[in-house]
């Protein structure tokens, strides 16, 4: 297996001193100092969890002998989808988002589980299904947009029409570009279906603080304005340099039924 990243793991990042600490667990948070007086900072901390809910949810995401992380199978329709056993949770995100990539940064702890990122866009085709031991399963969907699977919308709805253990389902958006059109089709099957949904800003690192905090506000807007089942906080994320991906295993680990409540909030 591939080795441990260190800001992959809780315990090395909380030796950092106290700014940059802040900004790979709560990158959200890093942003408030730069909202106009009177911004309504509320939706910044919607999902706070305290540290014993971090390393819990660290806890899931680290694979040992008695709690196996494993790829469980692929599938492009429904009736090859493994049984509805567990809670689930699936990402979704246009192709060359950076789905992959986060897949893999939440899987990192557990680097036997292959999570193939490719250069080239909408290398994805399939559902592919993770089992993380006894407590949940984690989809990676295909991309949309640029060379999605032909019957990529087929294969969605269906999924998210049928699957009726799925508990939330992360919209990725790039953070460097923001909501694109494609991006609005998916909010808006989703929210046709009823699906409860979060979304998740990719590659901060590569988006400049303005524009960061641009698109943040953008969203959060969009979303106050137009969405009744996205959760109102952004999650914002680095897959390189670790930044939101212990808040968004804990969120991934608490909307699974997998935290107790009174550490979520």
């Amino acid at each position: 297996g591939r080795a441990i990243p260190p800001l992959a793991v809780l315990s090395q990042v909380l030796r950092l001193e106290r700014s940059r600490r802040t900004a790979i667990v709560f990158p959200l948070q890093k942003l408030e100092r730069y909202l106009a007086p009177g911004t309504d900072m509320a939706r910044f901390r919607l999902f706070q969890p305290g540290l014993a809910a971090l390393q819990r949810a660290e806890a899931l995401f680290r694979s040992d002998r008695g709690h196996s992380i494993d790829y469980v199978s692929s599938a492009v329709r429904m009736d090859h989808a493994p049984p509805p056993a567990l809670p689930e949770v699936c990402f979704i995100g246009r192709s060359n988002v950076g789905k992959s990539s986060l897949i893999r940064a939440l899987f990192s702890l557990a680097p036997e589980v292959e999570i193939r990122v490719s250069k080239t866009p909408g290398h994805t085709k399939k559902m592919n299904f993770f089992k993380v031991g006894k407590y949940f399963t984690l989809v990676d969907m295909p991309g949309y947009g640029y060379r999605a699977p032909q019957d990529f919308v087929e294969m969605v709805e269906a999924y998210l029409q049928e699957r009726h253990n799925l508990k939330r389902t992360f919209l990725l958006v790039d953070g460097v570009v923001g909501l694109q059109k494609t991006d609005h089709i998916a909010v808006e099957m989703l929210e046709e279906f009823g699906i409860p949904y979060v979304i998740v800003l990719t590659k901060i690192d590569r988006a400049s603080r303005g524009l960061l905090l641009k698109n943040v506000l953008e969203i959060q807007e969009f979303v106050k304005e137009n969405t009744q089942g996205c959760f109102p906080q952004l999650f914002l994320v680095s897959s390189v340099k670790f930044s939101g991906v212990h808040l968004l295993r804990c969120f991934v680990a608490h909307v699974t039924g997998n935290l107790p409540t009174v550490e979520a909030h």
